[in-house]
């Protein structure tokens, strides 16, 4: 491959850059990052790319363009480039949600142009160019979509390029996408948000110093709540629809063990408490996770 301009360089673009210059996948890795103080880290920190201050000039210079930047982003960036694009250009992206996203990028980008969406399956709390690493995507998943109008020569690419990234690679249509994460992903992160939000407003009200005694529960929601603000809210609106039904599903579920409490029914308690400690072991049985005890945090 000739070159791969990545726009964005925070975790994930980063973690994209130290990999792919691993790897060798490319002859140049330009990175467009507009954030000052990300450019400065990056700077410091002596990635193995190229800075670049004009986004179209890169673009038209480059194989493969990866969209590593929040969602709502996506339509300036579209607009920046379209001129400079043909249709032999390989556009992704690394959103995690896909169906709002497409119709953003159906509606503004050139109509001779193909955009192929990927989701690795892959982050964490932190967010900056300076906590990336060159294993993140290693044995991780990465979705790939495919709907009626995706290029399959494109597709194909990609398939490649991330396995060579080192990610196990599934192919889905943007509609099963959204409704798989939002429930595995989305929903829990917004609980974790609400969780947070919940002890703070408690903490308030009962005047009590309570956040010095965070069990393991809260410490670990607290982790999650942590979380780039800006990619959640993006994508909190963009998959709405599939996150207000899993939200109603865990309001339905919330209120039938408020119910098991105040009744002490014991045999409905206990079957639900087993049945879902279950999907712990099929986690790990799925190596999505290993089977030991993280007290303390080492």
């Amino acid at each position: 491959m000739k070159n791969i301009l990545i726009i964005g360089c925070g975790l994930l673009g980063s973690s994209l850059v130290r990999r792919i210059s691993k790897k060798k996948l490319a002859k140049k890795i330009f990175i467009y990052e507009k954030s000052k103080k990300n450019i400065l880290k990056i700077k410091r920190l002596k990635l193995p790319g190229i800075l670049v201050n004009k986004l179209q000039i890169a673009a038209s210079q480059s194989e493969l363009i990866i969209l590593c930047t929040p969602m709502s982003e996506y339509k300036k960036i579209i607009l920046k480039i379209n001129g400079y694009l043909t249709p032999k250009h390989i556009i992704t992206d690394i959103g995690s949600s896909k169906a709002r996203s497409l119709e953003i990028i159906k509606k503004n980008l050139n109509k001779n142009f193909f955009w192929s969406s990927s989701h690795p399956i892959t982050g964490s709390e932190v967010s900056g160019p300076e906590y990336g690493r060159e294993d993140l995507f290693e044995n991780k998943w990465c979705i790939l979509i495919k709907d009626e109008k995706t290029n399959l020569k494109h597709l194909k690419f990609l398939m490649h390029f991330w396995k060579k990234i080192g990610s196990r690679i599934v192919i889905m249509n943007s509609k099963k996408h959204d409704k798989i994460f939002s429930i595995t992903s989305h929903l829990p992160h917004l609980i974790a948000y609400n969780l947070v939000k919940s002890a703070q407003d408690f903490e308030k009200k009962q005047k009590y110093d309570l956040i010095k005694y965070s069990a393991g529960g809260l410490r670990d929601f607290s982790r999650i709540a942590a979380s780039n603000e800006i990619m959640w809210r993006d994508i909190f609106f963009d998959n709405k629809k599939n996150i207000s039904k899993a939200i109603d599903i865990f309001i339905k579920n919330l209120y039938a063990f408020k119910k098991d409490i105040n009744l002490k029914n014991n045999k409905s308690i206990l079957r639900k408490l087993t049945q879902t400690k279950k999907v712990r072991s099929k986690i790990i049985k799925l190596k999505q996770d290993i089977n030991k005890p993280d007290f303390g945090r080492n």
